[in-house]
């Protein structure tokens, strides 16, 4: 095993800390004004895994901590020679990495498809009165009549379950598929922003047991896809200093999709990084 010495390990704790904090503080600042923001707040309420959990630093499996006794009172660790280590995988964890190890490696094995130009922020306020609208706090580019007639003249092509589960009724209709839960990894793809947004959850349900930095590397990919996310959608969030991608154009659309594949791209290391992680931790287990 590596082993890292008091400093050393200190110091790529306080640098993890101060690099997830620019998220973090500002999260929690809007929460005690009782703020919302509408795009970045999703990395923490959608995501169930708090802000003082993202924080925490963890070297993942094979380091040891010299001099790290603290650990001890965190789920995970256990007494090495030498100091603190990361444990073995509890019996009650493989379930789950199982599970992540089957959808990460059915996502990998795909190609990206990069044409459903972020239609289902349309189809979930499709035909919506306007005091259902999800971000009703902002006003529609397009308005309400605006918006169904772009959802009416393209066609909606979400793949994703955790997406399509928000459409509106009249919208479920005119999805080219039909996602649902069972269906997910025969349908998740690394086109998706949704679905890369994903390794963020995939790294945290791995938490301790994968390094820090990695959790860190999928939470900040995950802040720039919201982003271009909420810039494709209905909303005019120029307000918040967000410039639209206009994806009811021609233009907008090839602009997305230049987009969603830069993402795929810088998704695809990532992806195997978690793969290699969960094969490690499963081949601990036989």
């Amino acid at each position: 095993m590596r082993v890292l010495t008091e400093d050393e390990w200190r110091a790529r704790e306080r640098e993890h800390v101060a690099r997830v904090r620019r998220w973090t503080v500002p999260y929690q600042e809007r929460r005690s004004r009782g703020e919302k923001h509408p795009v970045h707040d999703f990395l923490f309420q959608y995501y169930p895994h708090r802000p003082a959990h993202l924080e925490r630093w963890s070297p993942g499996p094979g380091v040891v901590l010299a001099g790290a006794r603290e650990f001890l009172e965190r789920p995970g660790f256990r007494e090495a020679e030498g100091g603190v280590v990361v444990g073995e995988l509890p019996a009650k964890r493989v379930a789950t990495v199982r599970a992540l190890l089957v959808l990460l490696e059915a996502t990998a094995s795909r190609a990206p498809r990069l044409s459903c130009f972020g239609l289902h922020e349309w189809a979930m306020v499709y035909r919506q009165p306007p005091g259902q609208v999800r971000h009703n706090q902002l006003p529609l580019r397009l308005g309400p009549a605006g918006t169904d007639t772009v959802v009416e003249s393209l066609e909606l092509r979400c793949g994703h379950y955790d997406a399509f589960r928000f459409f509106t009724p009249p919208a479920r209709p005119r999805n080219a598929l039909e996602p649902s839960r069972e269906r997910q990894v025969e349908l998740e793809q690394p086109g998706c922003l949704h679905a890369n947004m994903d390794l963020y959850r995939a790294a945290f349900k791995l938490d301790p047991f994968v390094p820090s930095e990695l959790v860190a590397d999928c939470f900040e990919l995950a802040v720039e896809i919201r982003e271009l996310d909420m810039r494709a959608s209905p909303y005019d969030l120029s307000g918040l200093g967000y410039s639209p991608v206009r994806i009811e154009t021609a233009r907008g659309r090839a602009e997305y999709a230049r987009a969603q594949a830069a993402f795929a791209a810088r998704a695809e290391p990532l992806r195997t990084r978690l793969i290699e992680h969960c094969r490690t931790l499963l081949a601990a287990e036989r």
